[in-house]
């Protein structure tokens, strides 16, 4: 089966499968290479308007069920993220998604003016991180009115710098009591699209042998396969109250069985992260065969067409 390109938000996607925020997504070089191995487009690693430090070593560790990190979005800053897509841009013109960061409200803006200098066509707005609670306070993704107010702000920035036609997404926390009422506000507040979900937590991994928290942050955010159950399970609630809203769903998604369920729940492009820490960026290639090959095994003619399908099933 040879697929269209997938439109999401106005941009051409080769596949729906995309490296998620803060995988590879460093250097203007590991992003292309992840292009080559058949993502349909790259998210990069969240952008600050400043250098930011992050937490120090160690920050990460999983298996092959779960993975929990404490990385606390490190970031040398817009220039040099200017100078990494630069470098993406002379190999690849595949799609790339910017994900911007900003702790407290005001570095949400400034961080959405310089970006919208880059010339974006979608900016995800990530809201949601639980790594830096320590140091900014509650993630804006935990409140409705702090989740529309910074929506509202960086969408009125991303216009001011000459971005206006940029599609905005915002990145959704699972650590809530009602995903949806956040999705209503952030949409109202002028979001076009949703990315769910973060990294679940704050989790905690003890080393008995020295009864010593294993992450130099004590807490982390859990993702990997484990999360897949209740990532699909929000994006289908977010899809349920929002027919048309483009989605991209991402927490755990390792397989093309994975990704096929992610999208009948009705996502529209999948996020993979921690799937490529353990199975490097070939997993991208691998994945969109598996997906292929089960949509003609099931009689399929087209991937798009299982977007939301279980909506209509149910």
């Amino acid at each position: 089966m040879a697929d269209p390109p997938i439109e999401f938000l106005g941009v051409k996607f080769e596949n729906p499968l995309v490296l998620a925020s803060g995988i590879l997504g460093i250097t203007g070089d590991g992003m292309a290479r992840v292009i080559e191995h058949g993502a349909g487009g790259v998210t990069t690693k969240s952008l600050w308007a400043k250098e930011h430090k992050g937490h120090p070593n160690p920050t990460m560790m999983g298996n092959e069920h779960w993975f929990i990190n404490a990385v606390g979005i490190p970031d040398a800053g817009p220039e040099k993220a200017a100078e990494e897509l630069a470098r993406y841009r002379a190999k690849t013109d595949a799609p790339m998604i910017f994900n911007i960061v900003g702790g407290m409200m005001e570095g949400f803006g400034e961080i959405a003016e310089k970006v919208a200098g880059m010339g974006p066509k979608i900016v995800e707005l990530n809201i949601s991180c639980p790594n830096v609670k320590d140091e900014f306070g509650k993630p804006m993704a935990c409140s409705i009115s702090k989740s529309a107010e910074v929506t509202r702000l960086v969408r009125s920035k991303l216009d001011e710098g000459g971005a206006a036609d940029a599609k905005l997404v915002v990145k959704l926390s699972p650590n809530v009591e009602n995903i949806v009422t956040i999705a209503d506000s952030v949409i109202e507040a002028g979001a076009d699209g949703i990315c769910a979900i973060n990294t679940l937590g704050p989790g905690m991994v003890i080393d008995i042998e020295t009864a010593q928290p294993v992450l130099h942050n004590k807490f982390g955010g859990i993702s990997g396969h484990m999360l897949k159950l209740l990532s699909v399970a929000l994006v289908y609630q977010i899809r349920a109250k929002h027919k048309d809203l483009p989605i991209i769903g991402t927490g755990g998604i390792s397989t093309g069985r994975d990704a096929i369920e992610m999208m009948m729940a009705g996502a529209s492009l999948i996020g993979m992260g921690t799937a490529v820490h353990f199975r490097g960026p070939e997993v991208f290639g691998k994945v969109a065969k598996e997906m292929n090959d089960w949509c003609d095994e099931n009689g399929e003619e087209k991937i798009t067409d299982i977007i939301g399908k279980v909506h209509a099933n149910t």
